[in-house]
């Protein structure tokens, strides 16, 4: 068996002498793993870096073997991502929580389009956490822990929401908390399609979407601790405070 397809390097690790087996998520064929030969190579450890657009061609004999890879480069985002603490962090951050959330062998295209083109966006640092913030979100709701920020949950109304649930992950009114409000979670504009925000207002949105990623995501996949690289951007956008 073979397709041909092209993906994002999330992770790899040396595998014997001179090969390495990398996780790759690719645009058809989701987040798969395979062997390349000779990766730990002087010639192709260099393509191999986390973030890097690959040409990949996969082998097996057997489709739910791990196979074989051959890979030629497309685009390497290293300097992109060396260009500051921002960036190499956000990277981290992307493929890790990738890494980490998505199902072996299960196609996310729509999700796939949106991480290569936050990862083009590396070394932006002005305009790399809010669309960081939008890519968490469709990454909730790609793995169905959407959420509902149309009208408040309590009373249907579509004014000052200002909270979030933390059992249905609806927005709720100021009016419609009532005495729960301090059990609610904060929902800034920024999460409401505002087109500016604040440093500040950032990190309070990443706080809600990592309360959900933490208590949903990772909770269904076994009480995993969410990737540490996540709270280190997240410590970073906080740190800005602009």
């Amino acid at each position: 068996m073979e397709w041909r397809d092209h993906g994002i390097l999330l992770t790899l690790r040396r595998h014997g002498e001179t090969a390495a087996i990398i996780d790759v998520f690719t645009e058809e064929h989701g987040r798969h793993s395979g062997v390349v030969r000779g990766g730990a190579s002087r010639r192709i450890a260099p393509i191999l870096q986390p973030g890097a657009q690959l040409d990949l061609l996969w082998r097996a004999r057997l489709e739910d073997h791990i196979g074989s890879y051959q890979v030629e480069p497309l685009r390497s985002r290293a300097a992109a991502a060396m260009s500051g603490r921002m960036a190499l962090a956000g990277l981290n951050a992307v493929t890790a929580l990738l890494a980490f959330c998505l199902p072996e062998r299960e196609p996310h295209g729509q999700l796939y389009k949106r991480s290569e083109q936050l990862l083009d966006l590396l070394g932006h640092d002005e305009i790399w956490p809010l669309a960081y913030l939008k890519w968490e979100i469709a990454l909730l709701e790609e793995l169905g822990f959407g959420l509902d920020l149309s009208c408040c949950a309590a009373t249907g109304s579509t004014r000052n929401l200002v909270y979030v649930s933390p059992k249905s992950g609806r927005a709720v009114s100021r009016a419609g908390a009532g005495q729960w409000a301090d059990r609610m979670l904060p929902l800034p504009p920024v999460m409401q399609g505002a087109r500016n925000a604040s440093d500040h207002e950032i990190a309070q949105a990443l706080g809600t979407t990592g309360y959900f990623m933490e208590e949903r995501v990772a909770t269904a996949l076994g009480n995993k601790p969410l990737p540490n690289a996540r709270a280190r951007f997240v410590d970073l956008v906080r740190a800005k405070k602009v």
